[in-house]
């Protein structure tokens, strides 16, 4: 018997098949923005992870160093922990999700809560005293290379580390023109424009010296205590995780020295093997101020040279005013150098 269809009836909607059906199986249904219901509905995986993310960053001091040192391992390339955000906004925009649009605004706001400031430029004009700090690398290739781009920066201070004893000769005689002043202490040394005194090692629990500490009587600031240290190096390993405890220790004992300090004009500049997210070096953070978050643009990092992942190099103060912060063009090292110029 035919069939007949009037205007409000097609095939497949007549009432015997209960009006409406579903879409056919060669056009499988979309998410949709327009879905009212649906786009609150969707998305709950991304949603719960771009939370658990801000929940993350937010807590990351919270994070214990009992187990592998996680706590530091994630401080210290803590801002890329951002990386993971644009993948969670794909998602929520490929399953049409406004829940999941809006919870992956928590961690976009997080990460600028604490980064957002290092992206401003804060740089300003000035600057009585210019220090230089730099980790020379042992294997450098080039230190007489090395030492004539320190010298063409112009800084009044240049601090060195990981000095090798067969290169510490190359280094004087090329800085010696610039800089008549300085102090070597073990694998470390500060190279002056101005006179140097009390040069004397720090201990920081190593075995043998990798810190140092001296004054300077800067022109149009008075004496300031300069001190320069390389920390322990830090690893991650498959068994014991993120190996930081002897840098931890080393970074109290340095920490006690600055808090003995009586000169209340100092500089700590070297390579701390650590961020200033990372709570482990808090003895330190606790004493000076970073002139890079003070005054850096951006978050300026030093190492690896050829593709900096981490700012480990640090220029820190105390009772002087940064007014700029930057890194310098690479040399044979595997870290960049890190410039800063403070007033008092």
């Amino acid at each position: 018997m035919a069939r007949l269809y009037t205007p409000d009836t097609e095939p497949g909607q007549g009432p015997e098949e209960g009006g409406e059906t579903a879409p056919p199986a060669c056009r499988p249904a979309r998410p949709r923005w327009s879905d009212r219901v649906g786009r609150w509905r969707r998305g709950w995986w991304p949603a719960g992870l771009a939370l658990a993310l801000a929940l993350l960053m937010t807590l990351h001091s919270k994070v214990p160093n009992t187990i592998g040192n996680l706590g530091s391992l994630l401080q210290t390339f803590l801002p890329w922990v951002g990386l993971a955000i644009p993948p969670l906004v794909l998602c929520a925009v490929l399953r049409r999700s406004v829940t999941a649009v809006v919870a992956v605004l928590v961690p976009v706001l997080v990460w600028l809560n604490l980064f957002g400031g290092l992206l401003a430029d804060k740089t300003s004009g000035g600057g009585a005293l210019m220090v230089v700090s730099h980790n020379v690398d042992a294997d450098n290739p080039d230190p007489a290379g090395t030492a004539r781009d320190l010298v063409d920066s112009g800084a009044d201070l240049i601090a060195l580390q990981e000095l090798p004893q067969g290169a510490v000769a190359t280094y004087e005689e090329e800085l010696a023109e610039a800089y008549p002043y300085n102090a070597v202490q073990g694998t470390v040394g500060l190279w002056s424009r101005y006179p140097l005194t009390e040069a004397q090692p720090v201990d920081i629990g190593i075995g043998w010296v990798r810190a140092m500490r001296t004054s300077v009587e800067v022109e149009g600031i008075g004496e300031v205590a300069v001190y320069v240290a390389h920390m322990p190096s830090v690893r991650v390993q498959f068994r014991a995780g993120f190996t930081a405890e002897r840098r931890d220790d080393a970074a109290d004992l340095l920490g006690h020295a600055i808090a003995a300090e009586e000169l209340p004009r100092t500089v700590l500049a070297g390579d701390l093997n650590g961020t200033m997210n990372d709570g482990a070096l808090a003895p330190l953070t606790s004493e000076l101020r970073s002139t890079q978050g003070a005054a850096g643009a951006g978050f300026g990092f030093s190492w690896p040279a050829g593709f900096p992942m981490a700012r480990i190099d640090q220029i820190l103060v105390r009772d002087l005013e940064p007014v700029s912060s930057w890194t310098l063009p690479a040399t044979g090292s595997d870290h960049l150098p890190v410039a800063a110029r403070v007033d008092p």
